[in-house]
């Protein structure tokens, strides 16, 4: 059974159906911590940014004009809000760098350190490329969907993604080599 286009659901949740605003939640809040993640690159900061983003659009769901459109209208809401977090706190890269070693006590030292390696390798791409690289990756979205919410053309979601992965290995055989 396929599912129902983002816009029928959008329109039964702006009419009260719970059930609607339930499928909502689920089928965004991963891909709104994604993007959200590309911007402030924290993992605590992220998960709030996409929390209360998703929250504030559920509560002003009626707000969104283009049903169609909910994708993009909701990913925008929440790089705005990442970039106002991020603006906000100036000491987030020290913050993860400490999450990162206190994960990795209780972690496989090599994860720790492939995931370190991967954090440190996604900064070279800019935020976009991250949010591609992110949703098409870690969130299995179709380069339609990635370019409907971030408003790509399907064109530039594929050449962003491949242009991302490049730069992604050329970083990851550079941490090699230095270790």
């Amino acid at each position: 059974m396929s599912e129902p286009e983002p816009s029928q659901v959008v329109l039964r949740a702006q009419r009260g159906d719970r059930d609607a605003v339930e499928a909502l939640v689920r089928r965004y809040l991963r891909p709104a911590y994604l993007v959200a993640l590309s911007v402030v690159r924290v993992p605590v900061d992220a998960e709030d940014v996409a929390q209360e983003a998703v929250a504030m659009a559920m509560q002003q769901l009626e707000s969104c004009r283009e049903p169609a459109r909910f994708p993009a209208w909701l990913m925008a809401n929440v790089r705005n809000r990442a970039l106002n977090k991020l603006a906000a706190t100036k000491v987030r890269a020290r913050y993860a760098d400490t999450v990162l070693r206190e994960e990795g006590v209780a972690n496989d030292s090599e994860r720790l350190l492939l995931r370190e390696a991967l954090l440190a390798a996604l900064e070279v791409l800019t935020p976009q490329q991250r949010e591609v690289v992110l949703l098409h990756d870690l969130e299995g979205w179709t380069h339609p969907e990635i370019a409907l919410a971030l408003g790509l053309s399907e064109a530039n979601s594929r050449q962003v993604l491949s242009v991302s992965r490049r730069a992604l290995r050329v970083a990851l055989q550079r941490t090699e080599e230095v270790s």
